[in-house]
């Protein structure tokens, strides 16, 4: 599973800390949330969403069907 969160955060110009304290989780699931070795749950997957005003679809995917989409 990828996720776009790195993206928003930084096109909405928000810090890892502040994005963390608005989701009620440490930094640090934010940073391996960003490096993809944590896998969000699903009520943090919709509060990310409704934080960026856009769907869990849109913020997270799967790289592999997505790859082999563009082949």
């Amino acid at each position: 599973m990828s996720n776009k969160i790195k993206a928003y955060r930084t096109e909405h110009g928000i810090s890892q800390e502040a994005l963390a304290e608005a989701m009620e989780v440490t930094r640090q699931t934010i940073i391996s949330l960003e490096k993809e070795k944590y896998t969000a749950s699903l009520n943090l997957a919709y509060k990310l969403a409704q934080y960026f005003n856009t769907t869990i679809e849109d913020i997270f995917f799967d790289s592999k069907s997505d790859k082999e989409e563009k082949v």
